[in-house]
């Protein structure tokens, strides 16, 4: 496709559709600004400075700052060096939905650990300690969902 007949980019719906899916993110907890900052990035077609993010989003570079930290723990975005800068550009990885929800939290690993010494904790046969076996068996049983779910994904991106 030329440049003269790829369709150009609706800006006004861009940030309409990065706004909405902040807003969804943040009605499940997830800060608002690094949702802004997340679909920012993933909405652009080039790596993208804090400044540039704050430019898009009409806030200062030093709003995006906590944001761009916080996505890069997650894996959600990945922090590149501009060559011969002090500035750093973002980037969305490749596959972050996985990357962020399966491989890179240890969320569920850290939950098992805990109730497994809590299962230790509460000797006995007792109703305390069978409603944490129980969470601790949950919490095993949605990690062995989420490795599998996460193969199934990984195979079928593979057919794209």
């Amino acid at each position: 496709m030329t440049e003269a007949t790829r369709p150009s980019r609706n800006e006004e719906e861009v940030h309409l559709f990065v706004e909405r899916m902040a807003m969804a993110f943040a009605d499940v907890g997830f800060p608002r600004m690094a949702a802004r900052v997340l679909f920012t990035v993933m909405s652009a077609d080039e790596p993208l400075t804090a400044a540039e993010i704050g430019e898009r989003l009409g806030v200062s570079a030093a709003a995006v700052s906590g944001a761009v930290r916080y996505l890069t723990q997650f894996g959600m975005l990945v922090r590149e060096p501009v060559k011969g800068s002090r500035r750093d550009r973002y980037r969305v990885p490749d596959n972050p939905w996985y990357e962020a929800t399966i491989t890179k939290t240890g969320l569920y690993k850290n939950f098992i650990d805990i109730a497994a010494a809590g299962v230790s904790a509460l000797d006995g046969t007792g109703p305390g300690r069978e409603r944490v076996a129980e969470m601790r068996d949950f919490f095993v049983f949605v990690q062995e969902e989420l490795d599998s779910l996460g193969e199934r994904w990984r195979a079928r991106r593979a057919t794209r």
